[in-house]
């Protein structure tokens, strides 16, 4: 490509069910050994392939980039708690990207820019990370509980993330509301 090309549209076949209030901003080829597709970023979230839903900037723990790989690792959801999610990671996924150009990028800005607030805690048989996490297209901030891996879910430490959410909740309320 030449120093001002710009990387060709989306075909129209490789295009997600998108909402009316989405709009692509990078793409890529991919393969990940299951078949090639494509890599689309969105405002609202990222379309894997394989995959029949957005996966929302929010709901990705991790997204990593070796400079031909990006492997995402969404949230996968334990319970649902009065206030938050209690999450831990889902199998990670790894697509090799032919041409990746912005899409690594647009996917580390979004992922970041999610994270309004963060704190590893703790807690009985384990550990995890409370998170206020920005929604696109929505208003206020969603919190989660990302549970280190091997860290019991029992009555004792949902107790303890229970103390812990409302702790940070009010740690991190605006004074004047």
């Amino acid at each position: 490509m030449g120093l001002f090309s710009r990387k060709p549209k989306l075909p129209p076949a490789a295009r997600p069910p998108l909402t009316a209030d989405e709009r692509v901003l990078a793409w890529a080829a991919a393969g990940n050994g299951e078949g090639d597709g494509v890599v689309v970023a969105s405002n609202l979230g990222l379309w894997l392939p394989g995959h029949g839903h957005r996966l929302g900037w929010h709901d990705i723990l991790k997204a990593v980039w070796s400079g031909r790989e990006l492997t995402v690792t969404p949230a996968e959801l334990v319970t649902e708690r009065d206030g938050y999610r209690v999450v831990a990671d889902h199998p990670a996924e790894t697509y090799l990207l032919l041409d990746p150009g912005d899409l690594p990028h647009q996917v580390r800005a979004r992922v970041t820019r999610s994270v309004a607030w963060t704190a590893h805690h703790r807690l009985p048989g384990g550990a995890g990370r409370i998170a206020a996490r920005r929604v696109a297209g929505v208003d206020g901030l969603a919190w989660t509980v990302r549970l280190d891996p091997g860290t019991p879910t029992d009555d004792e430490v949902l107790a303890e993330t229970d103390r812990l959410v409302a702790d940070a909740r009010a740690t991190t309320a605006p004074a004047d509301v």
